[in-house]
């Protein structure tokens, strides 16, 4: 699913095959090195009742959404990740309310995959991307 910015935007598919695969090998590459924190994190979220669907916020530049987890380079990576949940995005207003049941629809397992809000460049969106099997 894909938000670019817009809540009336957003596509009823994950990971769409119009996603820039740029993007997607930049984001793997750096994802590699944080997987196990971010997974560990996730579950935290889950287990401590904050919610069901974590998001981290992965971006080049500082941003105001999230707390930030890992800062960039503090484990050769290049961006930095910020745990946050899709209520925060309703209360921003970057989910609208008409769209938490599409948001929720397309939520994958967050046992197997990582929900990324994705802030490269001109490109703004939700990608999923599956943690390294154990």
């Amino acid at each position: 699913m894909i938000n670019n910015s817009n809540e009336n935007s957003l596509m009823d598919d994950a990971n769409s095959p119009e996603l820039n695969k740029k993007i997607m090998g930049l984001v793997s590459e750096d994802f590699i090195k944080v997987a196990d924190q971010l997974k560990d994190a996730s579950y935290q979220i889950r287990k401590r009742g904050f919610s069901d669907n974590p998001v981290f916020v992965l971006s080049y530049t500082e941003v105001d959404l999230g707390v930030l987890l890992i800062d960039t380079q503090e484990m050769s990576n290049r961006y930095s990740y910020r745990a946050s949940y899709m209520q925060e995005f309703i209360d921003r207003k970057l989910i609208g309310e008409e769209s938490v049941d599409l948001f929720k629809e397309n939520y994958k397992n967050p046992d197997e995959y990582c929900c990324l809000f994705t802030l490269l460049g001109d490109f703004s969106g939700f990608i999923y991307v599956p943690y390294p099997e154990d």
